[in-house]
């Protein structure tokens, strides 16, 4: 089994950064494996602002594979998997390969305490009131300062704390790309004229600005988004002032807005992290890229990036990990944050007013009406298309294996402990030394048209095939030798 712990390592293996949904997804992940983990968030309570956010196909699928979902699912809104890119209205294309085709629209106050809930049952600890201000790490691991001066002492640390990350900085890391061109304003409140006035103004203004929305967020309030005057300091809420000045500016009505229940602002900067880990001191979500929101991908992108990481830092703490394996991180993590950035430039770009940019939008609102067009640009946003690369193989290989049925129920059932699994339509292959880390199924009827899978804790195909030595080779490459 795993390697026993010594009376001299730190009280945590692993501290985490901020308790948003990167950091408390990764917390449950790492709980899984039995790592110690503790949370620091600076903020004493969870933030009050009722913003809808999208669970995405791809995030959905990850929270099923947890047993998350049935849990998640009252508390949001199911939409139809349509108009993610540019805010172009076309219907979900056909083709679409999972259970989960759907949006979920669910309060992003809801979603983080869902998350924190379930890495605290797991074990997890959380402090709130707690910044970081220092880091310094060695060979054995890092010490990390708190603001009140106290010192805490880990293996790894997590910069999960968001795109003006505290951790990034202290690291060192490059942070480049482009800073906010434009600012949106996005809060939520009371309207006083009737809802057909309102309709009817949003319908002829959005069909030049499609940053702007009044939609009923409830009995007689509205989410309201209307382009900012200018860039200032994300820092600095805006006022009802501000809104009724630019819905006036750009409607020649401000609704008799009135009541906010919460307003902020949010810009178009994109920013990517030069790098994702420093020896001991890794970064996820936000701390690692920022982009604009159009899409709602960076909640799912954070999210994803836990899973990719959690199962591998728990490995390395744990004493099996390959020496490889949580370099692989970056390297698989990157270029797909790298692919976010690129789609939220050109989706902002359809978004101007300017007529060459309406044109082109013009002309891709024709293309979607090809369903493979749609659907190439619905599986972008919603992380499902993603293919690792792990070397020459199948097209499946490095790709997220859909939810199949099994004669055990459902695929994803199987995964809910974090940890890999084999798929054996041969019914002739083993997992051996690696049944601690690995689960085994033998499956002749699974819809899956291959003799074998190997499929990774985050549900990625690791390995395609039916030789049992060659498979070995693979179990080695993703979990380390056998045990003894």
């Amino acid at each position: 089994m795993y390697p026993a712990q010594s009376i001299a390592e730190p009280p945590y293996d692993v501290i985490i950064a901020g308790c948003g949904p990167t950091g408390a997804m990764l917390a449950a992940e790492l709980r899984l494996h039995d790592v110690r983990v503790l949370v620091l968030e600076k903020e004493t309570q969870p933030a009050s602002a009722v913003r809808i956010v999208g669970l995405h196909i791809r995030s959905l699928e990850l929270m099923a594979m947890r047993g998350l979902l049935d849990r998640i699912l009252p508390h949001g809104r199911r939409r139809p998997a349509s108009a993610f890119f540019a805010a172009i209205a076309k219907p979900a294309p056909r083709g679409v390969d999972s259970r989960y085709a759907y949006l979920l629209g669910i309060p992003q106050p809801v979603i983080e305490r869902l998350l924190e809930e379930h890495a605290i049952e797991l074990g997890a600890q959380v402090r709130r009131g707690c910044a970081v201000v220092g880091l310094e790490q060695d060979d054995e691991g890092v010490t990390v300062e708190l603001a009140d001066g106290e010192k805490l002492r880990s293996r790894y640390l997590v910069g999960g704390d968001g795109g003006r990350s505290t951790v990034r900085k202290l690291l060192g890391v490059g942070f480049p790309g482009e800073p906010a061109r434009t600012e949106s304003l996005m809060g939520e409140m009371e309207v006083g004229v009737p809802q057909e006035q309102i309709a009817v103004t949003v319908a002829e203004i959005r069909e030049t600005h499609q940053r702007f929305w009044l939609r009923p967020a409830g009995v007689g309030v509205y989410s309201v988004l209307v382009p900012a005057a200018g860039v200032s300091d994300r820092a600095e809420p805006p006022t009802l002032e501000d809104f009724k000045h630019q819905l006036r500016a750009i409607a020649g009505t401000d609704f008799g807005v009135h009541s906010p229940r919460w307003l902020s602002r949010f810009g178009d900067a994109t920013r990517l992290a030069e790098r994702y880990r420093v020896d001991r001191v890794l970064l996820a979500g936000d701390a690692a890229h920022i982009h604009p929101p159009i899409g709602g991908q960076g909640l799912n992108l954070g999210v994803q990036d836990a899973f990719n990481l959690g199962w591998k830092l728990a490995a390395r703490v744990r004493g099996w990990a390959p020496d490889a394996l949580l370099d692989t991180y970056q390297t698989e993590r990157r270029p797909v944050a790298e692919a976010v950035l690129d789609n939220t430039r050109a989706q902002t770009e359809l978004l101007s007013t300017e007529p060459g940019a309406q044109a082109v939008r013009r002309l891709l609102t024709e293309l979607m009406d090809f369903d493979e067009v749609n659907l190439h640009l619905l599986e972008k946003i919603t992380a499902i298309g993603i293919r690792y690369d792990f070397g020459a193989g199948p097209d499946l290989l490095g790709r997220r294996l859909p939810d199949l049925d099994v004669k055990q129920g459902n695929l994803y059932g199987l995964l809910h402990r974090g940890r890999g699994l084999l798929l054996d339509r041969t019914e002739r292959l083993t997992v051996g030394g690696w049944s601690d880390r690995v689960d085994y199924l033998a499956d002749p009827t699974a819809a899956v048209d291959v003799p074998g899978v190997l499929l990774r804790p985050d549900g990625h195909v690791a390995w395609i095939g039916e030789d049992q030595r060659d498979l070995e080779d693979h179990l080695t490459r993703w979990f380390g030798r056998q045990a003894h």
